[in-house]
């Protein structure tokens, strides 16, 4: 199911395409970028060694950012029980090419406005890397516990709770 694009006051991805989609709606080519991004971004420049084909993207909405047809931005937001008893947004990541423009912060409230229209009024959690709490705090989310590592990566969860 498609999602509308920003209204012109949305930032830096005005003009640019947003698309929401189940795994299922992706072409094989899109799926293909897709799991290279992750790849490239969580096993390469990160250098850890993780399973990120986890089973769980059937249970998905995936959201990737496009400038000009290139894939610019992602994340994927797990349904309700998939990951969390509450839905959960994860797999955040933001293309080299297309960093410094503020697309985190803009993926993020995007991932945020979308759950609140499919899931009203129900927390959203994240499992944080831990050195992008304070980034994660500034857009409502707060801690749920301690830290703790997760494939060498020290993280921590957050829990973002709608008004």
């Amino acid at each position: 199911m498609p999602f509308p694009a920003p209204a012109p006051h949305a930032g830096p991805l005005h003009g640019w395409q947003l698309q929401w989609s189940r795994l299922e709606q992706l072409d094989t080519g899109t799926l293909y970028q897709i799991l290279q991004a992750r790849a490239a971004v969580f096993v390469v420049e990160q250098q850890c060694a993780y399973a990120d084909i986890d089973g769980r993207d059937h249970q998905a909405w995936h959201l990737q950012v496009r400038h000009g047809g290139e894939l610019a931005a992602y994340l994927r937001l797990l349904d309700p029980g998939a990951g969390y008893a509450e839905p959960a947004i994860g797999r955040v990541l933001v293309l080299p090419p297309f960093r410094g423009l503020q697309l985190g912060r803009t993926l993020m409230q995007e991932g945020l406005d979308f759950a609140a229209l499919h899931y009203p009024q129900q927390a959203i959690r994240i499992g944080a890397q831990h050195h992008l709490r304070d980034f994660y705090a500034s857009l409502g989310f707060q801690a749920d516990g301690e830290p703790y590592d997760e494939d060498g990566i020290p993280h921590l969860e957050m829990c973002y709770r709608p008004d």
